[in-house]
């Protein structure tokens, strides 16, 4: 028996149960078949779906900068005087009303008030409060639209980062960057249409765990899954050649290997055996495309010094900023970039600082590249983290050092580009810091603003799943935030 036939004679899980006669069971297996069946019309060769853009876009990419972690948001831009006036007075009642703690301050026997210990001051036409942890950041408030009335409901870390990436607590679901790979498709047939990079970090050692799951495709078809670029070897796993191998050698083993898994997708119809074709041959591709990408030798000393010394550093998240730029310049669809280490429960004092260094500057340099570039009309930069962090302090409390707890009710992120307004300071919390009084912003709607940017109605962008149509912003409802946009 030659290759070919003992490649079509395997008998995997899909062939038994669609081969079997179950009954009502086996008509239900038809129905799945069914549905998976409509997906195979649409490979990763394709520009999306053929609805799509539901409106003339604003945006055509995304790089998220995601602080996994949850930054302090009073230590760096939100500015709460009255903190310092109350410092180590209990939060009042009143303010707190019955919220949700956390396990790791529930205990506590009071929560007392913890004003920053960093200096602030109003920067730009805007006037953004701004801590001295980000002079970078402060230099450029006016190119971004500073949020301060984020809100989740998420307390804990993973459900809290899985619910901003996914729409949903429960792992399982698309992220983002899956969802426009499906809705919109590539715009560069040589690289990923969808990356997501996890830099170094110099913030607090043990951080929360990062799961690939948080750019996966979840039950989208798996070629929308995000592409995970490392940042030690090869940028890309099996990138290089073993010894002994060529580009003709590989060539003819990925056309005869393309060739059973055809034969084979006729047979079973499984839709993930053209996903499998598609992804070899972007891998083939990427072995020159990647490379060239990753070359940074050519880039002017005056752009490499805006993101500052570390950019030198590979896998640094200065670097990875740069990277991404040189992506959305080869119209990469999204670039994610997770920067962990913002869990300060104890030592704000010694890791906030360094966390900030990290990324203060190399944010900065991204945002004036893209703009000298022409880049940053067209790309929309979003960052922040996956909730906030409290103003009592967890633990002991001192003039010199203190630590926060997780904060879901007000936080805050930023946006720049695609279409959103620069130089606005968008939503309040109260006096504490501790909720927000007045335009809040819902993580469902910062999601679904986001996709309008791309011209994207976010109830219409669905996938049917187990007899749902699911979307990225959920059942619950969202609303585009309009006051941000242009």
């Amino acid at each position: 028996m030659n290759l070919a036939n003992q490649f079509n004679n395997l008998q995997n899980r899909r062939q038994f149960l669609s081969n079997s006669t179950l009954g009502l069971g086996a008509l239900s297996l038809m129905g799945l078949n069914t549905d998976a069946s409509e997906t195979t019309v649409k490979t990763s060769d394709d520009i999306g779906l053929p609805d799509l853009p539901h409106f003339a876009p604003k945006a055509k990419r995304v790089i998220w900068l995601c602080m996994a972690g949850a930054p302090s948001q009073l230590d760096m831009f939100d500015y709460k005087p009255t903190l310092e006036k109350m410092f180590d007075k209990d939060l009042p009642e009143s303010i707190r009303n019955g919220q949700r703690l956390t396990g790791m301050t529930a205990n506590q026997s009071r929560f007392p008030l913890a004003p920053s210990k960093f200096k602030f001051k109003q920067h730009g036409q805007s006037g953004a409060w701004v801590s001295e942890l980000m002079p970078h950041t402060a230099k450029m408030v006016d190119d971004l639209c500073i949020m301060q009335g984020m809100h989740t409901e998420q307390i804990n870390h993973d459900p809290a980062i899985t619910y901003l990436q996914t729409g949903n607590q429960i792992p399982g679901r698309p992220c983002m960057g899956s969802w426009l790979s499906y809705g919109l498709g590539s715009m560069n047939k040589n690289l990923p249409t969808y990356v997501a990079m996890t830099p170094s970090w110099t913030g607090r050692k043990d951080a929360q765990a990062l799961y690939q799951r948080l750019w996966g495709s979840g039950f989208l078809p798996s070629e929308h899954q995000g592409i995970g670029f490392r940042s030690q070897g090869d940028p890309v796993l099996y990138l290089s050649d073993p010894k002994g191998v060529n580009s003709s050698t590989r060539r003819n083993m990925l056309d005869s290997l393309a060739a059973m898994n055809r034969k084979h997708f006729k047979d079973v119809n499984d839709p993930e055996i053209n996903t499998r074709i598609s992804q070899y041959e972007m891998a083939f591709r990427m072995q020159t495309s990647v490379p060239e990408l990753t070359d940074t030798s050519k880039e002017k000393k005056s752009t490499l010094e805006m993101y500052g010394p570390d950019v030198h550093k590979k896998g640094t998240f200065a670097a990875s900023c740069l990277l991404a730029r040189r992506m959305v310049e080869r119209d990469v669809r999204m670039v994610q970039i997770f920067h962990r280490g913002w869990d300060q429960h104890h030592n704000i004092a010694g890791d906030l600082p360094n966390q900030c260094k990290d990324i203060d500057q190399a944010c900065y340099g991204l945002i004036q590249d893209l703009k000298q570039n022409g880049l940053l009309e067209d790309t929309l930069v979003v960052w922040g983290g996956e909730f906030g962090r409290t103003n009592y302090c967890q633990g002991k409390l001192t003039r010199e050092n203190y630590g926060r707890d997780h904060h879901p009710r007000a936080f805050t992120m930023w946006m720049a580009g695609g279409g959103v307004k620069p130089g606005i300071v968008h939503g309040e919390t109260d006096e504490f810091g501790y909720n927000v009084v007045k335009d809040g912003i819902h993580i469902n709607d910062l999601n679904a603003t986001i996709l309008n940017q791309l011209g994207i109605d976010h109830n219409r962008l669905t996938y049917k799943f187990q007899g749902l149509d699911f979307k990225l912003t959920g059942v619950e409802g969202a609303n585009i935030v309009k006051d941000i946009l242009i």
